[in-house]
């Protein structure tokens, strides 16, 4: 009988339901993806867009988490965008709304379910929810480092297990230049592709690790598609949630190489015309260039020293915009005598500058080069001519 009663006693405790874990069980309510939106035509929408999508499947609640909001209305936006001090935030959206924004926009949006365990996605969600409380919604935007792509990388890599650096995302020696101007070319934008090469520096001129690739909305979900954990895929499923009609790209014929390279050859050939007329044209013209050029000279050191734009530190371009050319420059119609030893001096730099072109740890932009090579002849000028 003993023997009896004790077994049955082991059968009914084999046949109890085992303990539920109750965190685990929470957790596994979560489906976690991530949204792409596809690049705009506007030059603050040409890189493309992410964003974080949980849906609980037992509160029956879809949230959009979008780390790239801010104040367009905060009194003091410009003043802070341009020092690099702009706080960006962490927004909550719903689903409708925010594929209405980028339907009107013609971006298409593709959606990455993640194949996460209970437990990733309880610490996913617990990330996001922290990132929600207070002032830690706020952050300062920068745009090759801390984004809202960056943003969602990090959370991804920090609390899913084991995932494995994905395979090379761009070639070796690819720079953040490289792939800023793979966007710009694409999106026909080449006067802001010189506009970003003058006021961006060297730093930005070195070769990107696959985590730094990341922080271009399209890289990430390239390095999403090919990461592992424990050799599986972390994507469950890959869908186009919105299908909008792809951009219609406008190629300009009016590029600034032809642009710059038309008007130095110009005003080149004139300068051999020694009529009133001209000389006083020439003479307006290297007043003109010498105090633009000081003025951007001003600028890129303001953006280095007086900011907080790391990608704007040890920027050559000050080796053609000599930020001494904005005083100068009031000099340059009566060439007093010191102001020829000036542009002598310039002429040297300048010369160094052409010969070290390719060289430079910096990337030039190639429509500057007609305007160096000009700016190098009438430096020479202006270093010969006396008194008029």
């Amino acid at each position: 009988m003993k023997g009896f009663f004790a077994g049955l006693i082991c059968l009914l405790t084999l046949l109890q339901p085992k303990p539920v874990n109750a965190q685990t069980d929470s957790a596994c309510r979560f489906r976690i993806s991530v949204l792409t939106c596809s690049p705009g035509d506007d030059l603050y929408s040409l890189f493309g867009h992410n964003a974080l999508r949980i849906i609980d499947t037992i509160k029956r609640t879809d949230i959009i988490y979008n780390w790239g909001t801010f104040d367009f209305y905060d009194p003091d936006f410009y003043p802070k965008f341009v020092r690099g001090k702009l706080l960006y935030s962490l927004e909550p959206q719903i689903l409708p709304g925010f594929l209405q924004e980028y339907k009107e926009e013609g971006r298409s949006v593709m959606e990455q379910v993640l194949d996460l365990s209970c437990e990733e996605k309880m610490e996913i969600k617990k990330a996001v929810d922290i990132n929600m409380i207070g002032d830690n919604r706020f952050y300062k935007y920068d745009f090759l480092l801390d984004n809202c792509t960056t943003r969602i990388r990090d959370i991804l890599q920090k609390n899913i297990k084991g995932i494995n650096e994905p395979v090379p995302l761009v070639p070796v020696g690819t720079t953040f230049r490289d792939m800023i101007h793979a966007y710009l070319d694409q999106g026909s934008q080449p006067w802001s592709k010189l506009g970003i090469d003058i006021l961006l520096g060297s730093k930005i001129d070195r070769p990107v690790t696959n985590t730094e690739a990341m922080f271009l909305p399209d890289f990430l979900m390239k390095g999403i598609d090919s990461a592992k954990v424990n050799g599986n895929s972390t994507v469950i499923t890959k869908q186009l949630i919105l299908d909008a009609k792809p951009r219609v790209e406008m190629q300009g014929i009016y590029k600034p190489l032809m642009i710059i390279g038309i008007i130095c050859l110009v005003l080149f050939l004139i300068s051999f015309l020694k009529t009133p007329a001209i000389i006083t044209v020439i003479k307006f013209t290297d007043t003109l260039l010498v105090l633009v050029t000081g003025f951007i000279g001003l600028l890129i050191l303001f953006m280095w020293f007086f900011t907080d734009h790391w990608s704007c530190d040890n920027n050559y371009n000050i080796a053609w915009a000599l930020p001494t050319n904005f005083i100068a420059a009031f000099a340059t119609w009566k060439r007093p005598q010191w102001i020829r030893k000036y542009f002598k001096v310039a002429v040297v730099l300048m010369g160094l500058l052409l010969i070290t072109w390719f060289w430079i740890p910096q990337e030039m932009n190639i429509a500057i080069a007609p305007f160096c090579l000009y700016m190098f002849y009438r430096y020479i000028e202006l270093s010969r001519s006396k008194k008029i």
